[in-house]
């Protein structure tokens, strides 16, 4: 039997987001500080919207999230500082490709079955778009549904797909979701886009890793 609707709040989805992503991209670094948790949570690529949050605030979601029983904290005689982690498949009987699809929606927004097997990769790559739709299908048909299609916005031609863990900011409009014209311009901004937000991403884990060793 599955667990009762989980609601939370904009901090909370970013903070469990993000722990999510640590957790399968950065194990050697993980579980994280909250220093840690700030660059997760604040790093300008694969962030939508790009927030900065202060320690008070990335501390009272964590609060929230523990309360919620999806974090935990992990204690260590060799570490000063607290560390956490999150629960949130082994509560929910989740399997790696339910989180990462939750991960994606709740770092980024609603997202279309294309642009979730791309933003999944690191933590569980999808051999197709097939995959990725059972993966949708089951989270939607739960007890208690995880994620939902969104209405097409005027422009958009895919269908998008939502998370249903809380009511969140409207996503930013960003050069990387924005899908190009035909053509081999199209190609290189996609590769460009890709590049870009790898070293981003790689970036953030190095000031984690930083971090974690200040």
């Amino acid at each position: 039997m599955h667990a009762a609707m989980i609601d939370l709040t904009p901090e909370e989805q970013r903070v469990l987001g993000a722990l999510i992503e640590k957790h399968y991209t950065t194990p050697d670094v993980y579980p994280l500080t909250l220093n840690g948790l700030a660059g997760a949570c604040n790093q300008s690529s694969n962030r939508s919207p790009v927030v900065s949050y202060d320690p008070a605030t990335i501390q009272a979601a964590l609060d929230g999230l523990r309360e919620k029983g999806l974090v935990r904290i992990v204690y260590s005689q060799s570490n000063r500082a607290a560390k956490y982690r999150q629960v949130l498949e082994e509560t929910q009987g989740l399997g790696t490709d339910d989180a990462a699809v939750l991960c994606v929606l709740l770092l980024r927004g609603p997202q279309t079955v294309g642009e979730l097997r791309t933003r999944t990769e690191r933590i569980h790559p999808f051999a197709s778009l097939g995959e990725v739709e059972q993966t949708l299908d089951r989270l939607a048909g739960r007890g208690e549904p995880f994620v939902r299609r969104s209405e097409r916005r005027p422009g958009q031609k895919e269908t998008r797909f939502t998370h249903l863990l809380g009511d969140g900011p409207e996503p930013e409009p960003a050069a990387a979701t924005v899908v190009p014209t035909a053509g081999a311009g199209a190609g290189l901004a996609e590769e460009v886009s890709r590049l870009r937000a790898e070293f981003e991403a790689l970036r953030a884990d190095f000031e984690a890793l930083r971090d974690q060793l200040m």
